[in-house]
């Protein structure tokens, strides 16, 4: 297959791939691979074999931070999920080693349906639809909220205390290695998160990721998640850090330029309902409070600041070329911005 992302090695081999899902048992005939989605963290593929259609995850070619872009956790978290009413896709086979595909990978079921992101699909594009998207999008991750983890085989998938604690110190410290300039702000944001602290509700799981652009909803009306996607960044912590990355990915009209309202800018759009809805809804379907949720939509906007600086340090290095990353050079200064901006309020 040919290379998508720059100089390097091909992130498929279609033979070996082919191999693998013979003996596997997935499907029988030639593969027909192509790049799914518009992600820039782990790397999807929709695979084509006959009649029948699975999906590859794989990490970006390396270097890349440790632990990050962990795709044998995030099956670990889907296969777990199989037995609970999560909305998940079924992971069919996972190979840990590096021997194939040069990087840890993992394949599931395709499931059909549309991603919202920029555009409405047109059979979901009216004032009602609109409005069911996103309750939609809160009622799936209180379900998500509601699963006993420990007893679906995730005990020792993370500890349940501390959540926030270890999220500033940590991408405080991802920051200082993935930084390619001085913006000054970040500091003055780290010292904020760590000085208004919130305390914590009792523990859940939580996505880590969890934006409208990461949900697939049904191919037909009325709208219905059919799966949530991207769980690279589950753990057991605050179930709120959801909810505020939620809210800090959710456009309303007015928002200030940002990387990460782009990536819903639809529900900038009439017929979608509020924030202060979203968190009504979720109050409503979860029973709990979601609080002052301002700290948790800047430690969202913070993360993503840190993460996407990654993102143009390695375009800076040039192991990368996505074009997406191009933009960071404002992007992350946005960001910081809007989160800095919040502080205030």
């Amino acid at each position: 297959m040919s290379d998508e992302e720059g100089a390097g090695p091909p992130l498929v081999v279609s033979e070996t791939l082919e191999r693998y899902l013979d003996e596997q048992g997935l499907g029988a005939g030639p593969l027909e691979i192509s790049r799914l989605g518009e992600g820039h963290s782990n790397i999807t593929f929709l695979v084509r074999r006959g009649d029948e259609s699975f999906v590859l995850r794989r990490p970006p070619r390396p270097p890349y931070p440790p632990s990050a872009h962990d795709v044998m956790r995030e099956a670990r978290v889907l296969a777990a999920l199989e037995r609970t009413d999560v909305r998940t896709p079924r992971v069919l086979a996972s190979s840990p080693s590096e021997e194939l595909l040069g990087v840890p990978f993992y394949v599931m079921d395709y499931v059909e349906g549309h991603v919202v992101g920029d555009t409405v699909p047109a059979v979901l594009d009216d004032p009602a639809q609109r409005r069911r998207i996103a309750l939609e999008l809160v009622d799936a991750l209180a379900e998500l909220h509601a699963v006993d983890w420990a007893t679906i085989g995730l005990d020792d998938f993370g500890r349940p205390s501390g959540y926030l604690e270890r999220q500033v110190r940590r991408f405080g410290e991802l920051w200082e290695k993935s930084a390619t300039r001085e913006l000054p702000r970040m500091g003055e944001l780290t010292e904020w998160l760590r000085r208004y602290l919130p305390e914590s509700p009792t523990a859940t799981l939580v996505h880590g990721d969890y934006r409208l652009g990461n949900l697939v909803y049904a191919p037909a009306a009325p709208a219905r998640v059919a799966t949530v996607l991207d769980w690279e960044m589950a753990a057991i912590g605050d179930p709120l850090a959801d909810v505020g990355y939620l809210a800090a990915t959710y456009a309303q009209p007015g928002d200030p330029e940002n990387p990460m309202g782009t990536l819903s800018r639809a529900t900038a759009g009439g017929g979608f309902p509020s924030r202060e809805e979203l968190f009504a809804r979720y109050e409503e379907r979860s029973g709990r409070a979601v609080g002052d949720q301002r700290w948790y939509q800047v430690l969202a906007l913070w993360k993503s600041a840190v993460f996407l600086e990654g993102s143009y340090r390695r375009l800076l290095s040039g192991t990368t070329d996505d074009p997406f990353f191009r933009t960071l050079d404002r992007g992350v200064p946005q960001l910081v911005d809007y989160a800095h901006e919040m502080t205030t309020r």
